[in-house]
């Protein structure tokens, strides 16, 4: 009786840490783009400052020039690297996202929350969602974000650069 009490305890804590149901699609030849639904929403701050280990606070936009002389940045996207992304008419506190893995000199998979365009979709963990350089000059200054909703890579967004946690 103890032992199945301990274990139901075990299951709930780990559905909890869930936080939904996760939904898996594939973007046509780049990987897995994975999210998770949250129980609330979280803003992309946050999440970025925990995910990373960056500590940093403030609106996304913010994140850049903040990081100077603390964090090292520049344009080069390595695993655990912010990719800051600065205000716009769609993006009014600009926004960030954890890198996962650098697939190509083009592609990357991030990780990050409170993004798309209505409650359903920015209430979405997203764990590796693939983002490709559209820049002219392979800089990573215009990308694109893959849509799992909509099987397609979504608008350019003018990106910053990359804020490297300490020690990478």
């Amino acid at each position: 009786m103890l032992r199945r009490a301990w274990v139901l305890s075990i299951a709930l804590a780990l559905a909890a840490c869930g936080g939904g149901r996760e939904i898996v699609r594939n973007p046509a030849g780049s990987g897995v783009a994975r999210y998770v639904t949250a129980n609330a929403p979280e803003e992309c701050v946050p999440y970025a400052r925990a995910v990373s280990g960056i500590q940093i606070k403030g609106d996304a936009w913010t994140w850049w020039d903040q990081a100077d002389g603390v964090y090292g940045k520049g344009g080069a996207p390595r695993s655990g690297a912010v990719l800051v992304l600065g205000r716009s008419d769609r993006l009014s506190a600009g926004h960030i996202s954890v890198v996962v893995s650098v697939r190509n000199s083009r592609e990357i998979t991030v990780s990050h929350t409170n993004w798309g365009n209505d409650g359903a979709t920015r209430r979405r963990i997203y764990r590796e969602q693939s983002v490709i350089d559209v820049s002219s000059g392979n800089d990573w200054t215009a990308v694109r974000f893959w849509n799992p909703d909509t099987g397609a890579y979504g608008g350019v967004y003018e990106a910053d650069g990359f804020i490297y946690p300490t020690g990478a």
